[in-house]
């Protein structure tokens, strides 16, 4: 076989390896859009569950406080009378309420939980195709498949599904996310097969180099994580209004009755969040050292104040940011989620606005 029939065969192998990934692609779509009804049915299923609700529980307990205590507290001391001083309540400290979880998205409906389970299966089937379609991306144009803006979308909600499946397989009280994650992931990979779809390249020179696999796979994996944090914190603050407003005589309305009193107590999902965030910074933080050392080895500098280097930097800043409120008594609980999500707001920036609309060292890899 002569050089020019080898590689004119190899360019086909290539292609055809191209195809399947596509095709593995969109199927992983079409599947996490069944999980996506699934989990839907999940949720309506267990609106309509009879079971007592977390709501009623918060309610009678508050109600009964109210009844056992006085008003005012009166203390005599000879023949005076003392106001003693009312306790305050801090409504920024997580977990100031006891407040059971509640059941979950099936509202203890069997049907619900059926259609939950199904959703469960559902979405192992979607990773595993998706997990095929970025497989064969990599075998295609042999080499780590994160050099593009359409490989790393493919494999970021390719990870981020994992992270989801990984917490379920530990017994974490997480089914709850698979709605949202579904939600999320389907809005990336119509993102990634649309808009930023990239034929099968090969790279520059300057990412030939091992340091693609570390430096990029430990950033996909931190993104992901960060982004299961970030659902759980924004759920977080909804659950937290939803308690304050109960705590305090209000009345929600129907709906966010019925889909927030499924949900975690507030206090459960601020320490899920912070723990994800905790776990997963020292990650991020090596990333960072990963980056740089790669940088020295392409660009023969460890630190340029590159767009993506320095967003990289902000978003390390945010989440250390956040960490420290966490442990600083008049930051914890909202103030702290809010800083939460700014920081993970600086991760999408990075991972999308500097890509598309900033140029700088790291725009070869292209769209």
């Amino acid at each position: 076989m002569t050089l020019a029939a080898a590689t004119e065969l190899a360019t086909a192998s290539n292609e055809n390896l191209a195809n399947i990934s596509n095709t593995l692609i969109y199927s992983a779509m079409a599947v996490y859009t069944l999980a996506f009804f699934a989990y839907i049915t999940e949720w309506l299923f267990g609106s309509r569950s009879k079971v007592a609700r977390t709501a009623a529980a918060l309610t009678a307990k508050d109600g009964a406080a109210k009844a056992q205590r006085p008003a005012v507290a009166v203390k005599s001391t000879g023949g005076t009378a003392v106001l003693e001083r009312p306790k305050v309540v801090v409504r920024s400290a997580a977990g100031a309420r006891d407040v059971p979880d509640g059941p979950g998205a099936h509202g203890g409906d069997e049907k619900g939980d059926l259609y939950g389970r199904i959703a469960v299966s559902l979405s192992v089937l979607g990773f595993l195709l998706a997990l095929g379609g970025v497989i064969a991306r990599a075998a295609s144009v042999q080499r780590a498949p994160w050099g593009n803006m359409y490989e790393f979308n493919i494999t970021f909600s390719t990870v981020a599904v994992g992270v989801y499946l990984l917490l379920l397989a530990l017994k974490k009280n997480v089914r709850w996310l698979g709605l949202f994650l579904t939600t999320t992931v389907l809005l990336d990979l119509g993102l990634a097969v649309t808009v930023l779809y990239t034929a099968s390249d090969q790279l520059v020179p300057a990412l030939h180099s091992y340091w693609l696999y570390i430096h990029v796979s430990t950033a996909i994996f931190c993104g992901a994580v960060f982004y299961v944090g970030a659902v759980g914190t924004l759920l977080y603050l909804f659950k937290d209004s939803y308690e304050n407003k109960l705590a305090s005589g209000g009345k929600p309305g129907r709906f966010a009755t019925s889909v927030l009193e499924r949900l975690p107590a507030s206090a459960s999902l601020d320490k899920f969040s912070y723990r994800i965030n905790a776990a997963v910074f020292p990650l991020w933080t090596f990333t960072i050292i990963a980056g740089a050392i790669w940088a020295e080895s392409a660009w023969g500098r460890y630190w340029g104040w590159d767009p993506k280097e320095t967003w990289s930097f902000i978003t390390w800043v945010a989440y250390a940011c956040y960490l420290h409120a966490r442990s600083t008594a008049g930051w914890k609980g909202r103030k702290a989620a809010y800083i939460a999500l700014i920081a993970f707001g600086c991760w999408l920036f990075n991972y999308y606005g500097v890509n598309i609309f900033v140029s700088g060292k790291h725009s070869y890899s292209g769209v």
